[in-house]
């Protein structure tokens, strides 16, 4: 690459907010944003229809996730919908001292880890258009029971209320904008 370190920015947001759909353009565009690395994160949650294990997410029994936390393998990880969450440590080191950008998608809990980690990110909070289009989003996807939604509905509330945390606020109205201004941020 061109010599420089990468840029390592943190999109955070509540459930339903549209963050894996941004990724998701990323990922079949990749010449929207040259020299990307999308961090795939692990998780002990079930694989989604259609989500490929290191693609989407590295999927890992509980006793594994306990294994790589006690090796320090996670720049974060965190808990959410009763199942953990972790961003792989040196993956994320080696895209970064290999001069490519890095986009984290994680939740509140990772993104104030990272921030306390002085690792040097931005935080990018991405925000819906309205409580009613999350709300609609959520239930829109039909991937959860009621339950789950409502636990989601919750955090998304706390979420909200700690924007003022980040470092920017994009409110997802359009994808393509909103990668159009994740783009400008990598390159400010």
């Amino acid at each position: 690459m061109s010599g420089r370190l990468g840029r390592l920015l943190v999109l955070s947001g509540p459930s339903g907010v549209g963050k894996s759909t941004v990724v998701r353009h990323l990922r079949d565009f990749p010449t929207e944003w040259p020299g990307l690395w999308l961090s795939v994160s692990a998780t002990t949650r079930a694989p989604r229809a259609g989500e490929i294990d290191g693609t989407h997410y590295t999927f890992l029994s509980d006793a594994q996730f306990d294994e790589a936390i006690s090796r320090n393998a996670f720049l974060e990880w965190a808990n959410f919908a009763g199942y953990r969450y972790g961003t792989p440590r040196d993956l994320v080191a080696e895209e970064l001292s290999a001069g490519r950008d890095v986009l984290l998608e994680i939740d509140l809990q990772g993104a104030r880890q990272v921030r306390a980690s002085g690792i040097g990110a931005t935080l990018v909070f991405l925000a819906p258009p309205s409580w009613e289009e999350l709300v609609r989003r959520l239930l829109g996807r039909g991937t959860e029971d009621e339950g789950v939604i409502e636990r989601r509905l919750a955090h998304a509330r706390e979420e909200l209320a700690a924007q003022d945390e980040f470092d920017h606020v994009i409110v997802n109205s359009e994808v393509g904008e909103v990668v159009s201004a994740l783009v400008a941020l990598a390159q400010s």
